[in-house]
């Protein structure tokens, strides 16, 4: 469940309520189910709903949706809306992402706007975007558009990609490889190598003939085969079964996620190795023909490592050091990281980020180490030789850097966004020194120059200081009139960075509204301490911030309880699920996405077991008593004025079951007493977010515009003008 979920909304009314008639959601009837769990008696009055493959769960699930868009669909001004979001996303220049450096070429992933997916194309080795060549296209694979890239991993020479590609969201992933000059595919495809609990990844040989890949189990039962993550190596060309890597018997947790590097062409790959998602990690050292070298265990603490050419490996290490130090270690690798030496120290105000699926947080460029750092939500990159004397790359304030890669020549691209302007890659020079801007940005028909950026700090219930960054029009008057949306997350060490507001936000902010992100604890904007304290049995403390964040912006007059809306996915759709059952008086209207909500059954999901490192497990006593204090399906109670709740989720999401959703939703439309619509939209064409179709995304932001433009009041003309 490892993503932040990040959707925005408004939609359309022209009074201070709702203008659009709800009708009365459909039943289903409750049973006296109950478990005892620890001593304690667990009623759990919808465990009938948790069977999608039920006649009468479908049954109910497709009235929920005929209801939830009968509603949205009847809001005034939606058509002006939708067409309005639809106009300045598909207006945008296309965008580039996950570059990557191989050869004579970087390769890229291509988001067209008129398209319904990204594809992969080349470029030449100066990163032209006028030089763009296609390698693969989904929407050519399927007109649908529902067909996606789960990830890419070009060859050292650049003359063969592999790819892993699924359908409708579901991440589970499928490799082919192909020739880079005649699109051909080479060999045969193999199945199970990507899958939501754990991901997928794959690392190339020095020379290119050969790769190391993840796959599951290829036998077994359904759930069985979402764990077990194991490595096997391939050689271009061969046939008959590939041998195992790395497995079970070098110490491959059940529940192990596997990231595989070679950036460097080096002569072995990097195998990092999590258990599950909460933040426990291994490192092995991988070449043909040799047993896998463990040069980390989980007590070394380091969380991510990258390989130079030379071998020499660079590691990002938490031991006594929250914010991150770099240790140093090279070539037999004796001892391992426990005999490695510090490399660069942890520094005072500003955290290296985590690995794994959200990014390398240590980049080898030739003989130099690009270091990835946030200092509580902005980011800050450096460049340091091989002596450990580092030097900042230039970033504006309040800005966040994506996506890095390191050129042939030394010199290292690397992408730049803020809330108000597009990403665009700024290109490092190993001669100068010096950033220059490339022509590889994003260009928008959409503007954000009649608004600022504000950091703010909300103060929670424990004393803890919580940064909130305000994006407002210039000269808004704090008098407590206008609808402001909260977001947040907080959980699985996720940052929450700038990013480009984009169509959503644009006609949010046209509508009267502000917009407000909270960097709450359970994130690693500044460590893992930051992570911890919001993990495991500390989780309460992330739904203490949030509230806070919502209490000090009706304080300090932004906003009224009654003008307030929140919003969240993923994890941040547990955390909607805490608000609305701890605080249901605290915001008039709630949009929760895929989210988890029954905490005491979530761990019997194939992910679930993947997350239980990071919220813990009902079988520990300490763990349950937190999980079942703010479990949101469990926490329900009836003769409640519950605010209005649109909750999404895919049918298809292999991260987040979406039984979840369906049991939350039961609950709260049987308990509340307030006359405002608690709705429930499924899609069934894509899952947890990942790999969805332009139409499906901008489908799901109409609905969320409307759904809160009209529980607040607010105006879909204004917006749509």
């Amino acid at each position: 469940m490892k993503l932040t979920v990040l959707t925005f909304a408004a939609a359309s009314a022209f009074a201070a309520f709702a203008v659009a008639a709800v009708p009365p959601p459909p039943t289903f009837p409750p049973v006296d189910t109950v478990d005892v769990i620890q001593g304690v008696s667990v009623a759990d009055p919808y465990r009938a709903l948790e069977n999608a493959a039920d006649p009468k769960v479908e049954a109910w699930s497709d009235a929920q949706n005929a209801r939830t868009h009968q509603y949205l669909d009847a809001v005034p001004g939606r058509e002006a809306v939708a067409a309005k979001l639809r106009r300045l996303i598909t207006a945008a220049s296309p965008a580039y992402g996950g570059l990557q450096a191989r050869g004579p070429y970087v390769f890229a992933l291509y988001n067209d706007p008129a398209r319904q997916q990204l594809s992969l194309v080349r470029l030449n080795a100066q990163a032209d975007p006028g030089s763009r060549t296609g390698v693969l296209d989904p929407n050519a694979l399927d007109a649908s558009g529902h067909t996606e890239i789960d990830w890419y991993v070009a060859s050292p020479d650049g003359t063969k990609v592999a790819v892993s590609l699924s359908r409708n969201g579901s991440e589970d992933g499928t490799l082919h490889i192909y020739d880079v000059t005649s699109g051909a595919e080479i060999g045969t495809a193999i199945p199970q190598v990507q899958y939501p609990t754990a991901g997928g990844s794959l690392a190339w040989t020095a020379d290119g003939k050969g790769f190391w890949y993840t796959r599951y189990p290829t036998s077994g039962t359904e759930e069985e085969k979402h764990f077990n993550m194991q490595v096997y190596f391939h050689r271009v060309g061969a046939t008959g079964p590939d041998p195992l890597a790395l497995g079970k018997a070098d110490g491959l947790p059940r529940t192990g996620e596997v990231f595989l590097y070679n950036d460097e062409a080096a002569p072995a790959a990097v195998a990092a190795v999590q258990l599950g998602d909460g933040g426990q990690w291994q490192v092995y050292v991988l070449k043909p023909r040799a047993k896998a070298l463990k040069v980390a265990r989980y007590e070394d603490r380091i969380i991510d490592a990258a390989m130079a050419k030379d071998g020499t490996l660079h590691g990002l290490s938490r031991l006594n050091a929250s914010k991150g130090k770099v240790m140093k270690l090279t070539p037999p690798y004796a001892g391992g990281f426990a005999k490695a030496s510090l490399f660069t120290p942890e520094q005072k105000d500003a955290a290296i980020v985590d690995g794994g699926e959200f990014g390398q947080p240590l980049v080898v460029a030739g003989h130099r180490l690009v270091v990835n750092r946030i200092a509580g939500g902005p980011s800050r990159l450096e460049v340091y030789d091989a002596a450990g004397k580092g030097r900042p790359m230039s970033i504006p304030p309040i800005a966040a850097m994506g996506d890095v890669a390191a050129l042939p020549d030394g010199d290292v691209l690397y992408s730049v966004v803020t809330y108000l302007e597009p990403a665009y890659y700024a290109r490092w020079s190993a001669k100068t020194g010096a950033s220059t801007r490339t022509k590889l940005a994003v260009t928008s028909p959409i503007s954000f120059a009649d608004a600022t950026v504000t950091r703010a700090f909300a103060t929670s219930k424990d004393g803890t200081t919580v940064p909130l960054n305000i994006i407002a029009k210039k000269g808004v008057v704090l008098d407590g009139s206008h609808p402001v949306l909260l977001y947040g997350y907080g959980g699985y060490g996720v940052n929450q960075t700038p990013h480009f507001l984009g169509a959503m936000l644009r006609l949010w902010l046209d509508a009267g509204g502000i917009y407000v992100e909270a960097n709450l604890r359970g994130g690693g904007e500044y460590g893992s301490d930051w992570h911890l304290d919001g993990a495991l049995t500390k989780k309460q403390n992330v739904f203490d911030d949030f509230t806070a964040a919502g209490e000090w912006l009706i304080a300090n007059k932004y906003t009224t309880h009654d003008k307030l809306a929140l919003m969240g996915g993923s994890n941040g759709g547990l955390l909607m699920g805490a608000e609305i059952t701890q605080h249901p008086g605290l915001a008039k209207a709630v949009v929760s996405a895929v989210g988890i909500y029954d905490m005491i059954r979530f761990e019997l999901d194939p992910n679930g077991a993947f997350n239980a490192t990071e919220f813990g497990t009902v079988k520990d006593p300490a763990q349950f008593k937190a999980l079942y204090a703010y479990s949101p399906y469990h926490q329900v109670r009836k003769g409640t004025a519950y605010p209005a709740v649109l909750m999404t989720t895919g049918a298809n999401d292999g991260r987040v079951n979406p039984l979840n959703s369906r049991k939350f939703t039961a609950a709260l439309q049987a308990a509340t007493t307030s006359d405002r619509p608690i709705l429930l939209r499924t899609s069934k064409s894509s899952g947890h977010g990942i790999g969805s179709s332009r139409d499906d995304r901008i489908g799901e932001q109409t609905d969320q515009l409307m759904f809160l433009f009209d529980q607040l009041g607010m105006s879909a003309q204004a917006a749509a003008r």
